[in-house]
């Protein structure tokens, strides 16, 4: 094989694949990037066996070919050389020879057929999403899944394409994330799996604002096919709990609040909760929130926010980091929050398809 490929279409391809690579991976293989210089384009592939990674860029072929090379040093040392052409030469012993102006390396290899072979999703149903919808909805819900490993079936994130919606929701069970879209499609495509996590950050990074982005839907896999950009997941097996029962009917007080400066306020007085003290208390009163926290060993903070309420005063207490996540990742400039008392769950909503669920925490 050999290559003459731009450092910038090399360190896009890298960039793109080597988060899929395992720190400690089970076969030495699998920290290797696997290249495939064809058709003018080197395919650049990464797998840890759950989760594959595959991309194409340019690059000028004199000899195709195919090898895998260890895929962090090889972006290590393509970060470091000048931005210029780079020439990629691999021997019959997987050898290769990188040279770009002064700079010359040359990195060991492993044979392409050690390389565990590109999954393929025959079958199935396909839908056809706006990347910006899907990035905005997977942003919206992501960050509520479980990593808690005794609870598999919640790390992840459930995609549902029923009832001509996307339903993306999330919950680590003391929170939950839902948002939809409408969309249509035949009812005999209608499916659901559970995307893994690490399937979702790596579909997070790949989306961008304009074009679409296709999904491929199997029963143990899917795929995200973005121009040549390309991502397929295995699928965590089993039935997604019932989240349609944790979301509250009605709800006794709906009050509107600034965005950006309940987050800001939110951020400021969270400061000083610590490991013993981990909760944000709220005191809703006449047209104003109080945001407060305690610690016996660091000292106390707390801040308002004026609100458009009338009701009765509520105190109640929550993570600050559960209720700072959705505002983080929501765009609107108002959002609401509805709650019944002290112990009931608190739910976020805006003016587009989103519910957040959240557990309220004992308040001392």
């Amino acid at each position: 094989m050999k290559i003459v490929i731009s450092k910038d279409a090399v360190m896009s391809g890298l960039q793109m694949v080597h988060g899929v690579v395992n720190v400690r991976p089970t076969l030495p293989v699998l920290s290797n990037v696997l290249f495939q210089a064809q058709d003018e384009k080197l395919w650049m592939t990464t797998t840890d066996l759950e989760v594959t990674m595959r991309c194409a860029v340019e690059a000028k072929i004199s000899k195709g070919g195919a090898t895998t090379l260890p895929a962090r040093r090889l972006l290590s040392i393509i970060r470091e050389l000048p931005a210029d052409n780079i020439e990629i030469e691999v021997d019959e012993k997987n050898s290769a020879s990188i040279s770009c102006g002064a700079s010359f390396f040359k990195i060991l290899g492993l044979p392409e057929d050690e390389f565990p072979a590109i999954p393929k999703y025959d079958g199935g149903t396909t839908f056809t999403v706006d990347q910006k919808v899907l990035k905005e909805m997977l942003q919206k819900t992501f960050y509520a899944a479980s990593n808690d490993e005794t609870r598999f079936i919640l790390n992840g994130t459930y995609v549902s394409f029923k009832g001509n919606k996307m339903t993306l929701v999330a919950t680590d069970g003391r929170r939950l994330a839902l948002t939809e879209h409408e969309m249509e499609f035949p009812k005999e495509s209608e499916s659901e799996a559970i995307i893994p996590t690490k399937a979702v950050n790596e579909l997070l990074r790949v989306l961008k604002d304009e074009g679409t982005v296709k999904i491929h839907m199997t029963k143990n896999q899917a795929g995200f096919e973005v121009n040549d950009v390309l991502l397929i997941t295995k699928l965590i097996e089993g039935t997604y709990p019932n989240f349609k029962q944790v979301i509250p009917g009605q709800c006794e007080h709906r009050i509107p609040i600034e965005r950006e400066a309940f987050l800001a306020a939110l951020k400021r007085v969270a400061l000083l909760t610590s490991d013993k003290a981990s909760s944000i208390k709220l005191t809703f009163g006449k047209n104003k929130l109080k945001i407060s926290a305690q610690s016996p060993d660091i000292g106390e903070a707390h801040e308002t926010v004026p609100i458009k309420y009338m009701g009765k005063e509520m105190v109640v207490a929550f993570n600050p980091d559960y209720i700072m996540e959705p505002l983080r990742n929501l765009m609107t400039d108002e959002i609401f929050v509805e709650m019944t008392d002290e112990l009931s769950p608190g739910v976020i909503k805006c003016d587009v398809p989103f519910i957040y669920v959240l557990m309220p925490m004992r308040v001392g």
